[in-house]
């Protein structure tokens, strides 16, 4: 399989350098887009040669917060994955109903948010090369 394109909207510095060290030493070949804010997200995601296999999508964004990146961007083959620190039932119920297929709610803790990170890409990092080949 080839590596697994994932756009990760995240604006908090640290939160991005430590996801970036956990994919690189995933079992899966993944390839890294960052977006800062939300504007920056909508605009890769409107470029029709962009292709991401997951979107990993913070609510807490700076110009367009998350929620508005989520109404916006209704691709449904392609898995956006809700990780943020915010995640009241009220606004977990709310991000599912725009079609986010998963909330994960960010840790604060090393160790679970490496784990975090990493079932978020065991679980859906291979849905669209799985779907293309008919698995």
């Amino acid at each position: 399989m080839n590596s697994v394109e994932v756009l990760l909207v995240e604006d908090n510095a640290g939160d991005i350098v430590l996801t970036r060290q956990v994919l690189a030493d995933c079992p899966t070949a993944v390839h890294l887009h960052i977006a800062r804010d939300g504007e920056q997200a909508l605009a890769m995601l409107g470029d029709p040669d962009f292709k991401p296999d997951l979107i990993i999508l913070d609510l807490n964004l700076p110009r367009i917060p998350g929620n508005f990146v989520l109404k916006r961007y209704r691709e449904t083959d392609v898995p956006v994955v809700v990780f943020s620190s915010c995640g009241s039932d009220a606004e977990i119920a709310n991000v599912l109903s725009l079609g986010a297929r998963e909330f994960v709610q960010k840790p604060t803790d090393l160790q679970s948010f490496i784990d975090a990170v990493n079932g978020i890409i065991e679980r859906w990092g291979g849905h669209r090369s799985a779907a293309m080949n008919g698995l």
